[in-house]
């Protein structure tokens, strides 16, 4: 018999965790479709069904619901073992998470201020993935977006920005901007959406407007992504206020309206609870965290 298909199998227990195909891709970074051929394959090669197809939605059978048990549980030992055999950082640099809006449009543009205060101090700047568990083993600080304080075992994690989103676009686009916004103008204009269509929706709603049927604009599945087509003048887009500071304050993009969504969101500073043994690291760690708590408020009062 031949090997368990591994790709089929974590695709599986992606959709069985997650509670459906599409949260499976967007949590594997592939697509829906990607995802239907893996369980497809994985069902051939088991030789039965893993899903009730007779709905609307699909749903697990009971030999699924167990054969995902157990795949998650042997994932998280295949996860923890990897996580103990790699050492945290082998070059003793902080190393700091960031979700790719924080990296690129607030972290990076800093960097420079932190250097000059600790040209001594060595830092890692990798990519957190929305949606993923911060291995706080590996990482030093991270950053975070979601609607709920994150929580876990071994990690401190509080508020650091405001999520809230406001419709922008480029001047060479919109000028300064209508008085009053209406769907009509906004749909001439043309609206661009980050990750869905729900975000204009509900800011739609919240307008009184009424909702047209269908939502034209191009979608994108990263903020950098949105925010570049918005500067390029390709669109409207909702855009967090803590990420395009610099881009209002410099005339690049213009704010159209006090009308928000994603208020109850936050991007999370999160470290890990536990003391690091190595001094110099831990030291390197707190002046890390000691300038982000300056830079934080800078932002908040500019």
């Amino acid at each position: 018999m031949s090997q368990p298909p591994l790709n089929a199998l974590r695709a599986f227990e992606a959709v069985a965790r997650t509670g459906s195909f599409r949260a499976a891709a967007a949590d594997l970074f592939v697509t829906q479709s990607a995802i239907s051929h893996q369980i497809k394959h994985l069902e051939d090669w088991l030789g039965v069904s893993l899903f009730d197809r007779s709905g609307r939605t699909p749903r697990l059978l009971p030999r699924g619901i167990a054969l995902a048990r157990d795949l998650t549980t042997a994932f998280d030992g295949i996860d923890a073992a990897c996580r103990r055999a790699r050492p945290a950082s082998s070059d003793g640099a902080v190393v700091v998470a960031a979700i790719p809006s924080v990296a690129v449009c607030w972290l990076i543009p800093r960097l420079p201020r932190f250097r000059a205060l600790h040209p001594e101090i060595q830092l890692r700047v990798i990519y957190a993935h929305h949606g993923h568990e911060i291995d706080v083993t590996t990482t030093d600080v991270a950053f975070t977006f979601a609607d709920v304080r994150p929580q876990g075992e071994g990690i401190v994690a509080e508020p650091f920005l405001s999520g809230r989103s406001v419709p922008v676009g480029s001047p060479t686009l919109v000028g300064t901007g209508p008085a009053k916004l209406s769907v009509e103008w906004l749909l001439a204009m043309g609206l661009l959406h980050d990750t869905d269509l729900s975000g204009w929706k509900t800011w739609l709603a919240r307008a009184g407007s009424d909702i047209p049927d269908r939502l034209p604009g191009a979608i994108f599945e990263d903020f950098n992504l949105l925010r570049a087509a918005a500067l390029a003048g390709q669109g409207v887009a909702l855009c967090s206020l803590a990420m395009i500071g610099p881009d209002l304050a410099e005339g690049r993009l213009v704010q159209l309206s006090e009308r928000s969504v994603l208020d109850e969101y936050n991007y999370y500073l999160i470290q890990s609870s536990q003391t690091l043994r190595d001094t110099g690291r831990r030291r390197a760690r707190e002046a890390f965290l000691s300038w982000i708590k300056n830079e934080q408020v800078a932002t908040l009062v500019a």
